[in-house]
């Protein structure tokens, strides 16, 4: 990634662009999860059109919210809204792109891949039942590995995020105790830890506090050259977060039957699959406040998922495969109208 992505990953990212006089501001705000590729296409949108985006990466819940209030022309969220949802709020969803969720660690000697840890054993370091990094039950998943005798130090979200709900999502799917004790949501009342705002602040405070553990989006993994995990996946196979695996998973998704396209990636079978998987998704009205912004913010969708693949992948995200796009295409042409009933986006 770009010096332009690194000297803007802080607490309260935000990008912004001034666009054309006569093209109509695009503004957005939520999950930090998306915020390097979003990055990388405004930049480039903004080289190749002159038009500009800004986007506040504030978290999901924050996105939301903001969304709700008609503050923002898009909303972002990694926590897909239920149908009802969507409905009672008069919003329409559809996912942007598919990334991966990873454990990081900043442990003495620890490189890169050199540990694995599995879905029970994460969950109960975060419940707080396992409190040294030469517990029985890492030793056993990392045979011959240098373990300190160490307390772990956990880290987590202290935001509403749905890097959050996806991560508690898997950790019900793979543990009866947090999913009777915590459950998942954006927001959770976490055992232990220390709380950091944003995939931007988990990032920097595993990378200063000494025999630590958090989650991230991969991208902000590698950007900060932080330590990841391997990890035991559903079928007992022990995988790297690597392009190939979050594909193995997002292969899984039937997206054309989810109402509100409504999916979750967590979990899913496949030996290659890497466990955390999980879309980000775009939220905007029904019917547009602005009818100028929203259809300048869906020609950059448009123009992203035609045009912005290869840095989705450059990046290890995984772009929505073509049928997926003509599905939300549809979505927006028929869904998305201006106060007086005329449909926003023209299919072509």
């Amino acid at each position: 990634m770009s010096n332009f992505l690194r000297s803007a990953l802080v607490a309260t990212a935000a990008f912004g662009f001034a666009t054309s006089a006569l093209a109509a501001d695009i503004s957005g705000a939520g999950a930090t999860f998306p915020y390097p590729i979003y990055s990388k296409w405004a930049d480039t949108y903004k080289k190749e059109t002159g038009n500009g985006l800004n986007y506040q990466s504030i978290g999901s819940g924050g996105g939301i919210k903001q969304i709700e209030a008609r503050t923002v022309t898009f909303g972002a969220s990694d926590a897909p809204l239920k149908p009802d949802v969507l409905d009672k709020n008069g919003l329409v969803q559809w996912p942007m792109v598919m990334g991966g969720i990873v454990p990081v660690v900043n442990v003495e000697g620890v490189k890169p891949g050199q540990l694995a840890i599995d879905g029970a054993t994460l969950a109960r370091i975060y419940l707080g039942e396992i409190t040294k990094w030469n517990d029985p039950a890492l030793v056993k998943l990392n045979p011959g590995a240098k373990l300190p005798d160490a307390a772990i130090a956990v880290v987590h979200r202290s935001d509403g995020s749905g890097t959050t709900f996806n991560f508690t999502d898997y950790l019900v799917k793979v543990s009866p105790a947090w999913s009777s004790k915590v459950g998942s949501a954006v927001s959770v009342e976490w055992p232990v830890g220390l709380g950091a705002k944003g995939n931007e602040g988990v990032s920097n405070t595993v990378g200063i506090t000494a025999n630590s553990i958090g989650y991230v989006e991969y991208a902000y993994a590698i950007e900060n050259k932080m330590t990841y995990t391997d990890m035991v996946n559903k079928d007992g196979k022990r995988v790297k977060p690597e392009t190939a695996a979050f594909q193995s998973a997002a292969a899984n998704a039937d997206w054309a039957h989810a109402p509100g396209f409504y999916q979750i990636l967590t979990d899913q079978p496949g030996s290659k699959s890497w466990p955390i998987t999980a879309s980000t998704f775009i939220l905007m009205p029904k019917q547009v406040p602005d009818a100028a912004a929203a259809a300048e913010a869906l020609k950059f969708f448009g123009w992203a998922f035609k045009s912005g693949a290869k840095q989705a992948e450059a990046l290890d995200y995984i772009p929505m495969p073509a049928n997926v796009v003509s599905l939300i295409k549809k979505t927006w042409a028929n869904d998305i109208k201006t106060a007086d009933g005329k449909p926003v986006y023209e299919a072509k």
